[in-house]
């Protein structure tokens, strides 16, 4: 991705596409994604799921966003619990961060 700093509002678009080819259609059910969506509450993802989500942003926005390495720090309680707006805030963090 170029150095263009994201908004949380691009990537929340962007994770909402990311999500909808992950999950499916039915991640439309459920009404629009939003910050305080759940992973495990409200989208019931799948650990395989976590797993084509950690590519799929991998491919978007390279490896500056390292999601794997990021879930790798949290306990499991944490990964639970783990929302959508603390994964966007993740990634506009990470682009935000100089390349060196």
């Amino acid at each position: 991705m170029s150095t263009t700093t994201a908004t949380a509002e691009s990537v929340l678009a962007e994770l909402d596409r990311i999500l909808t080819d992950v999950i499916g259609d039915d991640l439309l059910l459920d009404g629009p994604l939003s910050m305080d969506t759940s992973f495990d509450a409200d989208l019931q993802l799948e650990s395989i799921e976590f797993v084509a989500l950690a590519e799929q942003l991998l491919e978007t926005y390279g490896e500056q966003v390292d999601f794997v390495a990021w879930m790798a720090g949290m306990e499991l309680d944490d990964i639970i619990a783990l929302t959508v707006g603390q994964v966007v805030d993740f990634v506009v963090a990470s682009l935000a961060e100089p390349q060196g």
